[in-house]
């Protein structure tokens, strides 16, 4: 039986969204105020989201379970198994000293903890997060920045802030791709447009970054750097984005702005040493490591060894990623299963969509194509090159499995919640709440997209989410459909620091359990904040000339 979704359950749209908000300020307050572990908060976000979707919403008990279910194995795979094998090569790296070579060669480049953020959680991340998404270029960044010697809250904290200018065109593009084939949308359009608005933040958010880590003053100490690494990114962006198309977007301008910065500190360092590993005012932020010491010098052949296995992780992350390797991959083997009681059995209906849409709950078992099964062949044959045998592969492998368990658990609950609020359409009955905001709906509609990404961990879910409600929006508000749909896109990257998927899978890449709540804490206002200015300029672009030139 059908069962179509209701977005007004109480015909009073403040109090259908008020009851809406209920789950996820359940989790964020448990998380943020209450201190709860991360497992704790989202198992009672969880269990209020499905108290709310049965008795509020309709849904029915069995469909509600099954939509916790599919978010749960999802939560498995892909994401989980992203962080447990990257875990798993930082792990190998750190057990035979090579990570110790890295850390040094990485400081003989530059030993300011400014610039080794740039080089890091920027650039280096914006490639990954190009080549792969879903979690891996926080992972990653992350790890290196931990054993780098920078804080916990440090290492989490930044590598969220800086892990989104690049969002939009992760994953080889996917999340543009998505929104232009699900719903309607001129590909290379809103691909342009997207490249029209992001460029802007993709040149602020280094700036933003090395502020938050250092303040002001330190980080105009560094301001050609910054600026070096910010167009360097920006205009690649833009030039691929408009005249190329979105699969490349990241991984080209990521390259760019690496060779640039590079490139740049060979000619330039700062007066002024940066050593601090901590937040600036938070120099208590995890108790870790001392100001670096001078890096030891070693031979070239050991610091190529060390890092082989972050250049083959690189290859097979690239190469996981490409479309025609995941075709293939998943013609071997890639069963798809329907979530019986579930699959078509939800109805979206207006004015979320045209015409009434029966929802598909299909779970694919795609191994061997995942991201984090190209994580794992790269961390099995780096460990093999590092003089790891078979055996002790294996017992390094499940003592990963030991240490990441409950930030495994921890993913799977957050997006069973994340899955149960699209399908019993709490997320809708939000999203209808900013799109009732009239002239300011430029502003309001980019939120939208902010919170679709908070709520899902993910700017495609978001995009498929809302990038229908944006058209129609847009259409009866009179203005540029791509414009909305993009801002949608553009919005939605500033809510990827606080999901909390990415929360945990900071959080477990530096091994600062428990700690979720405090990243939550310090990341809130940078992402609210840059949400705001994107959905400011958006609102430029909409009316108010010469920004409006940028909408055709």
């Amino acid at each position: 039986m059908v069962w179509q979704q209701v977005y007004n359950p109480f015909d009073n749209m403040l109090l259908s969204t008020l009851v809406a908000a209920i789950p996820v300020v359940v989790m964020l307050l448990g998380l943020g105020v209450f201190h709860l572990k991360a497992h704790v908060a989202a198992a009672a976000g969880l269990a209020s989201a499905l108290l709310i979707a049965i008795v509020a919403f309709g849904m029915p008990a069995g469909m509600a379970t099954r939509a916790a279910l599919l978010g749960g194995l999802t939560g498995l795979l892909p994401i989980g198994w992203i962080v447990l094998n990257i875990i798993f090569l930082h792990q190998l790296t750190e057990q035979n000293g090579s990570f110790k070579v890295l850390q040094d060669s990485i400081a003989g480049i530059t030993q300011d903890r400014r610039l080794q953020l740039l080089l890091i959680a920027f650039a280096f991340g914006a490639f990954f997060e190009g080549a792969a998404g879903f979690g891996t270029p926080v992972a990653v960044t992350a790890a290196i920045l931990i054993g780098l010697g920078f804080s916990p809250l440090a290492a989490s904290g930044l590598s969220l802030i800086a892990n989104t200018a690049p969002v939009a065109y992760g994953a080889l593009g996917t999340p543009v791709i998505t929104l232009a084939k699900v719903h309607g949308y001129d590909l290379m359009a809103v691909s342009g447009m997207i490249g029209r608005q992001l460029p802007f933040f993709s040149l602020l958010v280094p700036f933003w970054l090395i502020w938050a880590f250092a303040g002001r003053k330190a980080m105009m100490e560094i301001w050609p750097a910054i600026l070096v690494t910010g167009l360097s990114f920006a205009i690649p962006q833009y030039l691929v984005s408009n005249f190329i198309g979105p699969e490349l977007v990241d991984v080209i301008a990521a390259m760019v702005s690496m060779t640039c910065l590079v490139g740049f500190l060979r000619v330039w360092q700062p007066k002024k040493l940066w050593t601090s590993v901590s937040l600036k005012g938070h120099e208590q932020d995890g108790g870790v490591a001392l100001p670096p010491q001078k890096p030891q010098v070693h031979p070239r052949s050991a610091v190529i060894k060390a890092w082989t296995p972050w250049v083959i992780l690189t290859v097979f992350v690239f190469a996981w990623g490409l479309p025609v390797t995941k075709t293939w991959l998943n013609g071997i083997f890639a069963p798809k299963f329907a979530i019986e009681g579930l699959h078509k059995l939800v109805q979206k209906v207006a004015p979320v969509v045209p015409t009434p849409h029966n929802e598909a709950a299909e779970y694919v078992f795609n191994l061997l194509s995942s991201t984090g099964t190209g994580i794992l062949l790269s961390a099995i044959v780096g460990g093999l090159l590092m003089g790891y045998g078979i055996p002790a592969l294996v017992r390094t492998f499940f003592k990963t499995v030991w240490l990441v368990r409950t930030s495994l658990l921890t993913i799977v609950l957050m997006l069973a919640l994340g899955t149960l609020t699209r399908y019993s359409g709490l997320d809708t009955t939000l999203g209808l709440a900013f799109a009732g905001t009239g002239v300011l709906y430029p502003f309001f509609g980019t939120l939208m997209g902010w919170l679709g990404v908070a709520l899902t961990g993910s700017d495609t879910a978001s995009n498929v989410l809302f990038g229908g409600m944006q058209k129609v929006a847009a259409e009866q508000l009179g203005l540029n459909p791509n414009l909305m749909g993009a801002a949608n896109s553009s919005g939605g990257v500033m809510g990827k620091m606080i999901d909390a998927q990415s929360i945990v899978v900071a959080s477990t890449a530096t091994r600062w359990f428990n700690h979720e709540g405090d990243i939550l804490r310090y990341v809130f206002f940078h992402s609210i904040a840059l949400a705001c200015l994107v959905g400011i300029f958006v609102t430029l672009q909409a009316y108010v000339p010469p920004f409006t030139w940028l909408v055709h």
